[in-house]
């Protein structure tokens, strides 16, 4: 469809994005910058748990875009994996007008996406970016990979990254029901402290509620240290109260917490390195002197 004078919608979270990251001291990392703009844009958790025609949750699609095209303008350092840091022209920065945004959408634009892609539409049905074509479009293929194992097989992959991580024993006990631990491991701190691990593994695609952190708790028993979830999906606010809010407390891994320990442990991830041009260096040799 074409391009309404409004541009795409992820436009509105440049000047959040620069607000949130002035708050959070000019660096934090892309979770804690995801939450201050969902909190100073009054973004409800319904609206950030809603996705996309391809699957991906909508709101952060949004935020990721506007990343994007923030490191293009030089306002954001993207040479950090997980962490959003503000650079100098960044820390300068007075933040953004709409049409100030828009301005800066149609110049990055131009310079970083191919002719062929200009030409075709730039814009979905509700005027967001194409995640075919988002720069972390490798985050939603690995989820969905995720979602498409076998209940077994993202136990054992869940086992594989706790093995990759320290923890030691570690089993998949197949306990079948809702409540059920899927598996168990030792973490050892030092020669004379460990910890017994139980861990559950849920392949959604939507959000984890609280009650699933409670069965899961329930099911334990009292008989262990430490609780793990992971998901491929994420985790409702009330969720991630109710892990914290009794012994044991669960640590909870959702899709995004996947995603980094994939990066950090390169595991199924193969590394490429693309860069960016720094138009401003070149300024200096435009002149004839």
């Amino acid at each position: 469809m074409p391009r309404t004078n409004k541009g795409p919608e992820f436009v509105q979270y440049f000047d959040t994005i620069l607000k949130a990251l002035k708050e959070l001291g000019g660096v934090a990392s892309a979770g804690d910058v995801v939450d201050m703009v969902a909190r100073i844009k009054n973004v409800s958790e319904a609206d950030q748990e809603k996705r996309n025609k391809a699957g991906a949750l909508r709101f952060y699609n949004q935020v990721a875009w506007s990343r994007q095209y923030l490191i293009w303008g030089g306002y954001l350092d993207g040479s950090q994996r997980g962490i959003w840091r503000l650079t100098e022209k960044g820390i300068g920065s007075k933040g953004f007008s709409h049409s100030e945004a828009l301005e800066l959408f149609k110049q990055q634009h131009a310079l970083h996406v191919s002719a062929e892609k200009r030409d075709e539409p730039e814009t979905s049905d509700n005027g967001e970016e194409s995640p075919s074509k988002g720069p972390d479009e490798y985050k939603e293929k690995l989820l969905s990979v995720l979602r498409s194992l076998p209940p077994a097989g993202f136990e054992r992959l869940c086992q594989r990254l706790l093995h990759e991580y320290g923890l030691e024993k570690v089993q998949v006990t197949g306990r079948s029901g809702d409540g059920g631990v899927d598996g168990i491991g030792i973490l050892k701190v030092n020669k004379f402290v460990t910890f017994k691990v139980m861990f559950q593994c849920k392949r959604y695609s939507d959000a984890v509620g609280p009650d699933k952190v409670r069965e899961f708790r329930g099911a334990m028993h009292g008989s262990t240290d430490k609780g793990i979830m992971f998901t491929t999906g994420t985790f409702t606010k009330n969720a991630q109260a109710e892990a914290l809010s009794k012994v044991p407390q669960i640590e909870l891994v959702d899709g995004e917490g996947l995603v980094l320990l994939f990066e950090e442990l390169k595991l199924g991830l193969v590394t490429r390195t693309t860069y960016d041009l720094d138009l401003d260096f070149f300024e200096q040799f435009k002149t004839d002197e």
